[in-house]
Order: C-alpha cells, then sequence, then structure tokens
C-alpha cells in the first residue's frame, strides 16, 4: 500500500487514541536549537496535528506538510484555533516549501516512511542556515508488563505487515547517516495512555497494519484483544507505556 494512503480510514480513531508527546520534550528542544519567537517550524507527516499542537501553544508559527488528505483535513480542523498554523498537501521528499524557508523540521512517528537520501536533500533545501532537525518516536513498550507482552503478541499473530513498518526497523546508525556530518542528541521521556476496552480497541485499529472490518481475521483479532483485556484490566483499565524518543542536531 502508498504509504501516503495507509491511514485513510482511520483518521477518527488516529485522531482520538494515538498518544500525545511530552511537553518537556518541546521544551528541550526549544532550548537546544536555540529558536526565536519567529521562528517556523516544518513538522512533516503533521498527520492530526499531536506534535504541532506543542509548538503553537508555545506561539510558534508552524507549517504542517501531510500528504494525506484525510489526515490533514483533521489537522486542519483539531488545530482551527491557531491561525499561525496552516497545512500543505506535500511529503518529506518534496515539501513545496520555499528554500531557507524553515528554522527547525520535526517528523513526529513519521521518519519510517520516508525515503531518507531524497528526504535529507530536501530537508537542506528548505532549512535556513543554522537550522536543526528533530525525528521524534512514542516507542510503545513492548515487555515491560504481562499486558503489553499480550498485547505485542497478538500484533504479531494477526497484524498485516507489523514487522515490516515498525519504526523500530530505523536504527541509531541509520539517523546518525542521515544527520552526518552533526552530532546526533538523544534524549528519552516516559510516556503513557490508560484505556477501557472500547479505547483500547480504537488503539488497535488506528495503526495501519491492524486488520480492518471485513478482512478474515479482523474478528478473531478482536476476541483475542477482549480476551487480553478481561485478564490483564485493574479497575476497567489497562496501561499502554512508552518511551517518547527524540533524536535532534543542527542540520544546516
Amino acid at each position: 500500500m502508498d504509504p501516503t494512503q495507509r491511514f485513510s480510514s482511520r483518521v477518527a480513531d488516529y485522531r482520538r487514541y494515538r498518544p500525545g508527546y511530552p511537553p518537556q520534550l518541546v521544551d528541550d528542544l526549544l532550548a537546544s536549537a536555540a529558536l526565536p519567537k519567529d521562528a517556523t517550524v516544518a513538522d512533516i507527516g503533521s498527520g492530526t496535528g499531536l506534535l504541532a499542537r506543542l509548538f503553537l501553544e508555545r506561539g510558534y508559527s508552524v507549517v504542517g506538510i501531510e500528504p494525506n488528505p484525510e489526515m490533514r483535513a483533521a489537522g486542519d480542523e483539531e488545530l482551527r484555533e491557531f491561525p499561525n498554523f496552516r497545512s500543505l498537501p506535500g511529503t518529506a521528499e518534496s515539501t513545496t516549501l520555499p528554500p531557507q524557508s524553515i528554522d527547525l523540521i520535526t517528523a513526529a512517528q513519521a521518519f519510517h516512511w520516508f525515503d531518507r537520501d531524497q528526504t535529507r536533500a530536501e530537508f537542506r533545501h528548505i532549512l535556513r542556515p543554522g537550522g536543526a532537525c528533530a525525528i521524534i518516536w512514542n516507542n510503545r513498550l513492548t515487555d515491560t508488563t504481562p499486558f503489553l507482552i499480550a498485547y505485542e503478541q497478538l500484533l504479531r499473530d494477526f497484524a498485516t505487515d507489523y514487522t515490516k513498518v515498525d519504526h523500530k526497523n530505523i536504527t541509531d546508525e541509520m539517523l546518525d547517516a542521515f544527520f552526518a556530518p552533526h552530532k546526533v542528541h538523544r534524549r528519552t521521556y516516559p510516556n503513557q495512555q490508560i484505556f477501557n476496552f472500547e479505547s483500547l480497541k480504537g488503539r488497535l485499529l488506528s495503526s495501519s497494519y491492524s486488520p480492518e472490518p471485513g478482512h478474515p481475521t479482523f474478528a478473531p483479532m478482536l476476541k483475542r484483544l477482549a480476551a487480553i483485556f478481561e485478564q490483564h484490566q485493574s479497575a476497567g483499565v489497562v496501561r499502554f507505556d512508552y518511551q517518547t524518543e527524540l533524536h535532534s542536531a543542527q542540520f544546516n
């Protein structure tokens, strides 16, 4: 499937059930990049606006680059209160932004979809001298609790191409090469979500590798999910634990 179209049918669940990002991450990034208040941030793969909102709330101008029309429309709706936000139908490889027009590039939960060589050239093209870039992921922990172990096994048993498109396929060595010759600064932050069964189901269905209604494994997957929830819930909820990762460097 075309990566830019993978989330078209999942926008509502993505909008409601995907995790946000720790505010401290943004504070640290802004401090390390030494951005003035009139800086412009380009959020590549901006989706429903989860990361862009944090910069907008601090007064920065943000342009969201999002190739998927349904996701882009959801982001426009979520961020309609911010006059300093606009979105464009571009890609990481071809943002359509003018040369040297951006102070900071961010890509949250998106970099694994990019062609790294083409993206590197495009980022250098649109960044101003001294501009920075940040790659960010909410890395769901998979083996720290019995529930998370069981959920990970569910994905491996039922997901369509989970291991192929997992962002964990991007290694530190790949990121070092992408940012070279600049030194990559890495920070991590704890993050979590609490789910009842309906929101847990929504979180599962927000993933592009999750079978959808009509797929032969859809019903068996939800049956397993319900059993996992009942086995591991406490007071009607379960918890996702994340380690939010920030990889950033000067880029231009």
